[in-house]
């Protein structure tokens, strides 16, 4: 009998979500999975004896499995359903073939139970981290059939997994792809492959979910914050707001009625703002509070960036002797969303461009942490399948400058939440058209 060989293209992924459902997950080619073992090392270091014998022998003891490591790539493809399955995918609803993803990234609970981050209607699908301030997020199992079609084929189950991070890439030349890895509790061998019972939008002949990368555009807006006047203020630089919203940063420009030109924030503590001078300003007069020297709206053309949503997982394992100890659980770390945006260097005839964009950062000496919209709108607005992403408070750091035939800009950003306990750093929304 001839020897088998897998070929990595003949591999299928389902994957189990924690509320009994199977889909289909097709992921490209770069797939990768392994689990290693923490071992100790024991060693002899004597002297020598009379006879001139050191001995210089060592031991070596598997204490515990390490976490089992996962990563694909799979592409962005929302959908809007065709109404006529059962299930979850039983209503005229936008979705996307990979869901369950999006979901574990985000939520503490399986799509449509309590904890889940996706919403889904006619009108989109909208993934929130409203549920993401846990200590565990939503896990699922993976299984990896090797060699699919094959008459035996070898199937790999990584039980437990969970999404540690997501970065997705604007190829200018590609289709939106989403670069998954996260862990899990043990690798397995298993007999059988689950039944995918969600595979809309998957077929060969579903195309027309796939997104063209070329056509993403950014929305960049300086962001400005209103409030109103708890109480007229008689010549003094001391001012209480209604709200207070965390978005006020001191060294922003403050303006309204009974405002000098040119007022700054110079403390806050708590809704009470130190002026930079004297004012009289009448109860509930709206002030607005803007970045020193920006521009409100900036008209950039992207030529690449990415996005990048991190957990900072951590796997527990037991340290028990006399035992080979096993993954049991994971904790979340701190929650990160950053990411990068490149375009050309320029000055176009009309509205704020890129150079205006790195004039004011560099000068905007006086804001420690600046406040900007950022929306990413991938396959262009206005269009289907597209997916909307949303960071309503990013700081920007000063854009960076690559000499080539065309001078280029790089700026990183970071998305903040409006405050230490929020879960708005990012809000991603998708779109889907009707296969």
């Amino acid at each position: 009998m001839a020897d088998t060989f897998y070929f990595s293209r003949d591999t299928k992924v389902h994957l189990s979500d924690s509320g009994s459902a199977v889909y289909n997950i097709p992921v490209l080619d770069g797939f990768s999975f392994s689990q290693a073992t923490n071992v100790t090392e024991v060693t002899l270091n004597e002297m020598a004896t009379s006879a001139g014998v050191s001995r210089r022998a060592r031991q070596m003891f598997t204490d515990s499995y390490a976490p089992a490591e996962w990563s694909f790539s799979t592409y962005i493809r929302p959908f809007k359903s065709a109404g006529t399955g059962s299930g979850k995918h039983s209503a005229a609803h936008h979705h996307m073939v990979e869901e369950p993803l999006w979901n574990a990234l985000a939520g503490s609970g399986a799509i449509g139970a309590s904890g889940s981050a996706l919403t889904a209607d006619g009108t989109d699908c909208n993934i929130a981290f409203t549920n993401s301030n846990k200590v565990a997020l939503d896990t699922f199992d993976l299984h990896f059939e090797m060699g699919s079609g094959k008459a035996s084929p070898t199937i790999y189950k990584i039980e437990g997994c969970v999404v540690n991070e997501v970065s997705i890439d604007f190829d200018i030349d590609g289709i939106a792809t989403a670069n998954w890895s996260g862990f899990g509790k043990i690798i397995t061998e298993v007999t059988s492959m689950p039944t995918a019972t969600l595979t809309e939008g998957t077929a060969a002949t579903d195309t027309g979910n796939f997104i063209r990368n070329r056509l993403t555009d950014l929305t960049l807006t300086n962001d400005v914050v209103t409030d109103t006047v708890n109480g007229a203020v008689s010549s003094s630089t001391s001012v209480t707001l209604d709200n207070g919203s965390s978005l006020i940063k001191v060294g922003q420009v403050v303006s309204g009625t009974g405002v000098t030109a040119g007022t700054t924030v110079a403390a806050i503590s708590g809704t009470t703002l130190t002026l930079s001078a004297a004012m009289s300003i009448a109860d509930g007069v709206t002030l607005t509070f803007s970045n020193v020297g920006m521009t409100d709206t900036y008209t950039l053309t992207l030529t690449g960036g990415n996005v990048t949503i991190g957990n900072n997982i951590t796997f527990l394992t037991p340290e028990t002797l006399g035992s080979v100890n096993q993954p049991l659980g994971h904790v979340t770390g701190t929650r990160s969303v950053s990411g990068n945006f490149t375009c050309y260097l320029n000055t176009p005839s009309s509205g704020a461009s890129s150079a205006d964009l790195f004039e004011d950062i560099i000068e905007s000496t006086s804001v420690i942490t600046n406040s900007f919209d950022l929306t990413f709108t991938v396959g262009g607005t206005g269009n289907t399948p597209r997916m909307v992403m949303n960071l309503d408070n990013c700081h920007l750091e000063v854009p960076t400058h690559s000499i080539d035939d065309i001078i280029s800009l790089e700026t990183n950003f970071h998305a903040l939440p409006t405050s230490v306990d929020a879960k708005d750093e990012i809000d991603l929304v998708f779109f889907g058209n009707t296969l």
